[in-house]
């Protein structure tokens, strides 16, 4: 007998003449999403090559008040300098809807940088795809809604007919010589066989015929996915990404993955496309997007370098500066994000802090000094203990901390200062210039004796 957690969707189980097919054994909506398995995981084969692209300024700019042109201007030099002279972060897209949007395409040409290219996002329509011409792109993305719940209820039409308009605009773009991205979106909620497979191979045949290579991004639109080589389709992003490369034909250089994070499995799926098949992964600095947010390309950064053992002239240092320039624009970062959150590689705890003054790599997961500009610091609290507040001053007082250890007569009067303060009921931590008070009143000589 088969384990439930074993069950699958027989693929071959629905007919397209019955009409839209809801996932509803895994899509229950009164439920969370129903993992389900297969017994065969798909073979891991990752792209011989690998990179990641932005959309930053496009689906970042869905989640958040409009960047003004100045700032994607700057944003698009600094993801310049980040992805390095290889152009590890290839292409940036844009919209082209208002005179803003034009304009910021228009000032970020004229920089003349290979990378990262400049690219379109359209609807799948003629007059969308007039605004490609007018702007004299290579290449834009095409946004073709692949699932039944888009296709049945967004768009109120049947999967013979958005097809048809689809390619449409791809034979449009080919005739031009453009290249077209088709965003098959909502792809881990949609009917691979009957829907997805004989599109895809369309675009592929088409592409051929025309001489031009026609790229797929398969967004995980509702962050559904699921990284496990066993996740049976559609939610599964080994499996979706083995079938789109092998059934459907799209090359890894040409396959791009585009992911969600409703459910907190963003960077595990990431990771998957590239280890499945992709070469491209999409993303947004600071992980910026709609809802919870898209794949954050300086976590993609530092997983492309574990990833191939090189960093292909990737800048990481220029991440801290993102991060800073989005706090000068008025951009809240969450403390705990990673790599750009103020508390990422700052202690509280005194365990740690110890560890740390003996070896920062015993607590630190890379040298974040060398890599991030951000050497590892400490924040002090009721739970940072001598070895915390000794950490500290080490940081902001070398001259005073030299020779002294933790155990140290003064840092244990300096520690009962601390705990002083929370004995007293205060829940905050300390500021910097009030251990600084602190030290001062302890490590002078009046305070000695």
């Amino acid at each position: 007998m088969t384990a439930p957690w074993l069950s699958f969707t027989n693929p071959a189980a629905h007919n397209s003449a019955d009409g839209p097919d809801y996932f509803r054994d895994a899509f229950p909506y009164s439920l969370p999403p129903m993992v389900q398995f297969e017994r065969s995981p798909v073979p891991l084969e990752p792209a011989d090559s690998i990179w990641i692209t932005d959309t930053t300024f496009r689906d970042g700019q869905q989640s958040r008040a409009p960047y003004s042109v100045g700032q994607i201007v700057h944003l698009y030099e600094l993801l310049h300098r980040l992805g390095g002279p290889q152009g590890m972060i290839r292409q940036s897209e844009f919209f082209l809807y208002t005179k803003k949007d034009r304009e910021a395409v228009e000032r970020c040409l004229v920089l003349g940088l290979a990378f990262p290219q400049v690219t379109g996002w359209i609807r799948a329509t003629m007059a969308d795809y007039q605004l490609v011409r007018d702007a004299g792109l290579k290449e834009t993305g095409i946004l073709t809604s692949i699932s039944d719940y888009h296709i049945f209820k967004k768009l109120g039409s049947t999967r013979e007919k958005v097809i048809a308009g689809y390619l449409e605009v791809v034979d449009a773009a080919l005739a031009d010589g453009v290249i077209p991205r088709c965003h098959i979106e909502d792809s881990t909620r949609a009917d691979f066989h009957h829907v997805v497979l004989p599109f895809v191979q369309q675009l592929m045949e088409r592409g051929k015929q025309a001489g031009i290579q026609v790229k797929v991004r398969y967004p995980d639109t509702m962050g559904v996915g699921v990284s496990d080589p066993h996740a049976a389709l559609p939610r599964g992003i080994p499996r979706l990404t083995h079938m789109l490369r092998h059934e459907a034909g799209v090359p890894s250089e040409a396959l791009e993955y585009h992911g969600q994070n409703d459910l907190n499995a963003i960077i595990p799926n990431a990771v998957a496309a590239w280890l499945y098949g992709a070469s491209s992964n999409n993303g947004t600095l600071l992980g910026i997007g709609e809802r919870s947010g898209n794949t954050p390309i300086e976590a993609l950064v530092f997983w492309l370098i574990g990833r191939t053992g090189e960093t292909h002239g990737i800048d990481t240092t220029v991440i801290t500066e993102i991060a800073d320039y989005y706090r000068e624009i008025g951009e809240t970062i969450d403390q705990r994000l990673p790599f750009v959150g103020s508390n990422f590689n700052v202690t509280r705890a005194g365990i740690h802090a110890d560890g740390m003054i003996k070896d920062e790599e015993i607590y630190n997961p890379f040298d974040t000094g060398r890599l991030l500009n951000r050497p590892p610091g400490v924040a002090i609290t009721d739970k940072s203990g001598a070895a915390g507040l000794l950490m500290w001053m080490q940081d902001h007082r070398p001259d005073v901390s030299a020779g002294v250890g933790k155990r140290d007569p003064r840092v244990m009067r300096l520690l009962d200062l601390v705990m002083r303060e929370y004995d007293g009921g205060r829940v905050t931590g300390l500021a910097d210039e009030e251990v600084a008070r602190m030290v001062d009143e302890v490590f002078t000589p009046a305070g000695v004796a």
